[in-house]
């Protein structure tokens, strides 16, 4: 009888029983079912912030770029080359925080002044943004579409 009390005894310190495990396990998966989407929410808007933030300081540096050169715009390599933006958008369509930025400058031709426009679109809808945005040289807001590239005609972000 002595025998069975201590074999008893050490079951009971042996650790933690199957339903205590479960509890846990089942607590842990709450926490990351509610923290995930919200972590994934916090990168998104971070992201769009990023996206309107460097669609201001493109649309300053181009201002700053056409009154040094005779009305012009610049290409993303021309504007690095002078010092307004990092080696980050080097190239065609470079990809920055989530978002693919797409700059398209047209040379002045007779009558007509110089223009640049700037699509930023999200590198994967709802996974890196879920905006996208615009400017153009001759809008003032950046504007906004939830569902496609936007367009001068799209209403300005608020």
């Amino acid at each position: 009888m002595i025998m069975n009390n201590r074999h008893t005894h050490r079951s009971r310190e042996r650790g933690f029983s199957l339903i205590e495990l479960l509890i846990v396990i089942a607590i842990i998966g709450i926490l990351v079912g509610i923290v995930v989407p919200t972590l994934r929410r916090g990168t998104l808007r971070a992201n769009e912030a990023a996206a309107i933030g460097v669609l201001k300081r493109l649309k300053e540096s181009q201002v700053d770029y056409a009154l040094g050169h005779r009305g012009e715009y610049a290409t993303f390599d021309q504007l690095i080359k002078d010092g307004y933006l990092d080696e980050r958008y080097a190239g065609d369509e470079p990809l920055v925080s989530g978002y693919i930025f797409r700059l398209k400058v047209t040379p002045k031709a007779g009558n007509q002044p110089a223009t640049y426009s700037v699509n930023a679109d999200p590198q994967e809808a709802g996974a890196t943004g879920s905006r996208y945005f615009y400017i153009d040289s001759r809008v003032n807001a950046t504007r906004e579409n939830s569902q496609q590239p936007a367009t001068a005609t799209d209403p300005p972000v608020e």
